[in-house]
């Protein structure tokens, strides 16, 4: 994205502005950032939101996901809590 170019002062009720800012608080970002955010995420075209979900989607199709599966992610699990024991 580009420099900052233009400067809006917008109004919010406390209810908006407490989950905006509560995000960015969260998240570690400013409200400006969470603001610009959520502007993009309405306004960004169909096609990349469909781009971007199948991304997300080619992700989940696995199972196991990407990795370990469940049974090895458990017994590595076990294995430190075992050995924390000792």
């Amino acid at each position: 994205m580009s420099v900052m170019e233009r400067r809006l002062q917008l109004l919010l009720d406390e209810q908006r502005y407490g989950l905006v800012s509560a995000e960015a608080s969260r998240s570690g970002r400013s409200v400006a950032a969470v603001i610009r955010e959520a502007i993009d995420y309405r306004f960004l075209g169909a096609d990349e939101r469909g781009a971007a979900i199948e991304v997300w989607l080619d992700l989940t199709r696995d199972p196991a996901g990407p990795g370990l599966g469940w049974s090895e992610i458990k017994d590595g699990i076990e294995d430190d809590l075992a050995g924390s024991v000792r």
